[in-house]
């Protein structure tokens, strides 16, 4: 059986003085296996962004413990987890290496070092050769896919991304999800994708978690059966449908409440 990278074990998740704290998730538990791609959906508020600045560090759980290969998660540690946002937020001064760099930069790699290693995430993530643009040069796809190289240059072993393609239109979406999909298995990093895109889930994912309303917890877990190398034609199978269906029904229902 696969190791579980991340656990994260009867995680609650509260915010407010106490007598009026407001608790966003309540009695999480998961395990991401190394390698294993996990899309995480539910209603809007119900904690989605919370779980991941949790698995990324950048908060402590009010109770319950988040580990990473078997290290509880105290503070960021960007060597074995890696965030991406909803918005490429790139340093406009800076080139798009430079961007990639910069993570390198800041732990004080050398220049040359830390130069050829963002050149080589700019190759992966389909960039060669636009090295020395600058952000406004970018189209939003683009600025997108250095947030992706920046997150992969210091080669973490989990790679959280936060909606990563909310803000493109639906074109670049798809091309953007094939473009992840070619770039996980070529790397095979731990992969805990939050979107609002139940088509994006389904296609995108080994596993897609659904959360309730607030207070999130884990209403379903749902194995995501299709073949890979997944197709824009798997779209329309039953299959396909099915599985959306399953996690629209969660999602349905907690929209009514």
């Amino acid at each position: 059986m696969t190791r579980a990278l991340v656990a994260i074990r009867g995680v609650t998740q509260r915010f407010g003085p106490d007598g009026a704290a407001v608790t966003a998730l309540e009695s999480i538990d998961l395990e991401i296996p190394d390698g294993q791609f996990v899309a995480v959906v539910g209603p809007s508020g119900c904690g989605k962004s919370t779980l991941l600045s949790l698995v990324a560090g950048l908060r402590m759980p009010s109770s319950g413990a988040v580990l990473c290969d078997g290290e509880p998660m105290t503070a960021p540690m960007p060597r074995k987890v890696g965030m991406i946002f909803q918005e490429a937020n790139l340093l406009p001064w800076l080139s798009a290496v430079d961007n990639v760099a910069f993570p390198l930069k800041l732990r004080r790699v050398a220049k040359a070092e830390r130069l050829a290693a963002a050149a080589r995430m700019l190759q992966l993530t389909g960039l060669a050769g636009f090295e020395d643009r600058l952000p406004h040069q970018l189209s939003g796809g683009m600025k997108q896919r250095v947030a992706i190289a920046r997150g992969l240059v210091q080669n973490p072993a989990v790679l959280l991304m936060d909606e990563p393609f909310a803000s493109l239109d639906e074109q670049t979406r798809m091309v953007l999800g094939d473009e992840l999909l070619r770039i996980w298995s070529e790397t095979r990093k731990t992969v805990l994708f939050v979107t609002h895109s139940l088509n994006e889930a389904v296609y995108l994912a080994d596993r897609v978690v659904v959360l309730s309303a607030r207070p999130g917890r884990v209403v379903d877990d749902v194995a995501v059966d299709l073949p890979r190398p997944r197709s824009f034609a798997m779209t329309g199978s039953e299959r396909f449908g099915l599985l959306k269906d399953r996690i629209w029904q969660h999602i349905k229902s907690a929209e009514r409440r």
